[in-house]
């Protein structure tokens, strides 16, 4: 489950823009352009920050502060270069010291520490990659898709889904250590998020885009093996598709898997081992679902659609189940939804 608050659509190509609803009626409030490219973000308690992406060329991150009301609604602190090309996800370590960021098209991972105020310390130290998948259009290179701190702070992992990997990196007192494979997906399948269960310790998911595959992996402490593999599609579905965002609600029983071009998210329903059977395809109620925050203090799931530039409405019903879509609000550029 997110944290509470307001919601925010990062977009593409413009800043972010907040969603309202009164419980019935759902419509687009407030702009905050300084917010650039805004694909991914996280926020820290510790700080009472959010660190949101520039998914540029360029490659940076802003820092700010929410505040309240439409005249100011957020602060920018600090802008820092990430020293790749085009962050495309960021994570804080569980002691909210360190900051870590995929950087997509440089196929590289950029490590921060925070001074005591939770402003990144620059530069970056720079992690690359090396290597190419099988895939003659999308893998001729390295491309970081997101980044995550273990549970204690000891392994940063990245999953690459342009050499098809996740690669595990040692905290150490400052920055972190040379990388290592923990994990070496099927040829082609390009890896794109990682979830590691936040009930069930050793026990990771992963979502890999080219292959529209559900993972589930067993181990950590830099090393993963696979113990089973599910389609995210119907049996019977033949078009072209590929697999956005992997996210679960607070019990841990329920995972939501996004499939760009089904149109659909995938709901799998976990056991006590965690081990997934899926229980629905719902539409999205748009085209190519980019990304979904499950919120279940409303009792929605809130879909950023690419192709259709627009976020949908789905309700959440007792056992996890997605409803048809309640409302279709535009917003060109939507890439993500979040909390402030």
């Amino acid at each position: 489950m997110t944290r509470g608050g307001d919601i925010w659509i990062g977009r593409y190509r413009g800043g972010i823009r907040q969603l309202r609803h009164d419980g019935c009626d759902w419509w687009t409030d407030t702009l905050f352009e300084a917010a650039q490219n805004a694909s991914f973000s996280v926020y820290s308690p510790r700080h009472d920050l959010h660190y949101l992406v520039d998914e540029g060329e360029s490659g940076a991150i802003g820092v700010y502060r929410a505040g309240s009301g439409s005249a100011a609604p957020w602060t920018r602190l600090n802008c820092a270069a990430t020293g790749g090309a085009d962050p495309c996800h960021i994570t804080l370590s569980r002691d909210e010291t360190r900051l870590a960021i995929a950087n997509y098209t440089s196929g590289s991972v950029s490590v921060f520490l925070l001074d005591s105020a939770g402003l990144p310390i620059t530069p970056a130290q720079v992690l690359t990659n090396t290597g190419a998948g099988s895939d003659r259009e999308r893998q001729t290179s390295p491309h970081a898709h997101w980044v995550g701190f273990d549970t204690d702070d000891r392994w940063l992992y990245a999953v690459d889904l342009g050499t098809d990997e996740i690669l595990a990196f040692r905290v150490a007192l400052v920055g972190v250590d040379a990388g290592q494979v923990a994990y070496r997906a099927p040829p082609g399948s390009g890896p794109r998020h990682l979830l590691l269960h936040p009930r069930l310790p050793g026990l990771a998911y992963l979502a890999s885009e080219l292959s529209s595959t559900l993972s589930v992996l067993t181990g950590g402490n830099g090393q993963f093996v696979a113990r089973d593999c599910r389609s995210t599609l119907p049996s019977d579905f033949a078009g072209d598709n590929i697999v956005a965002h992997l996210a679960i609600n607070s019990a841990g029983d329920r995972l939501y898997i996004s499939n760009r071009g089904h149109d659909s998210i995938a709901v799998f329903a976990l056991d006590h081992d965690g081990r997934p059977s899926l229980v629905q395809h719902a539409p999205a109620g748009a085209a190519y679902p980019r990304h979904v925050l499950i919120a279940e203090d409303l009792r929605v799931a809130i879909v950023a659609n690419e192709k259709d530039a627009c976020v949908t409405v789905l309700p959440i019903d007792d056992t996890g189940l997605l409803g048809p879509s309640v409302a279709t609000i535009p917003v060109p550029g939507a890439a993500f939804v979040f909390r402030a």
